[in-house]
């Protein structure tokens, strides 16, 4: 399907649309949810502990941690030959707030 281009800059609902398309996903929740609680426990999070943990490609898992990423979910980390993954729970508490005045 092909979106028109957004005329108008609300920030607010660019970045509530953006975070909502992060988590659009099944898969995507519960990597967020995954890597949230890994991080609540200090260990670190790379792309062959979630292949391992959810059984889904590599490839497949690469793709829903990009979209995580492109809605500010997570961030990544180089680390010598890996990737690590962190939540960015600031951004999922801001999408709430914004999403509890929307009838303002």
């Amino acid at each position: 399907m092909r979106l028109r281009k957004i005329n108008r800059t609300d920030n607010r609902s660019i970045s509530i649309a953006k975070t909502a398309d992060a988590l659009a996903h099944p898969l995507r929740v519960d990597l967020f949810r995954y890597i949230l609680r890994c991080n609540k426990e200090r260990l670190i999070v790379r792309n062959k502990d979630l292949v391992k943990a959810f059984g889904y490609s590599q490839a497949t898992i690469s793709q829903h941690l990009n979209m995580l990423k492109e809605g500010g979910l997570i961030t990544v980390k180089n680390q010598a030959t890996s990737s690590c993954y962190y939540a960015n729970i600031g951004v999922l508490v801001r999408a709430i707030d914004e999403l509890s005045k929307i009838g303002e």
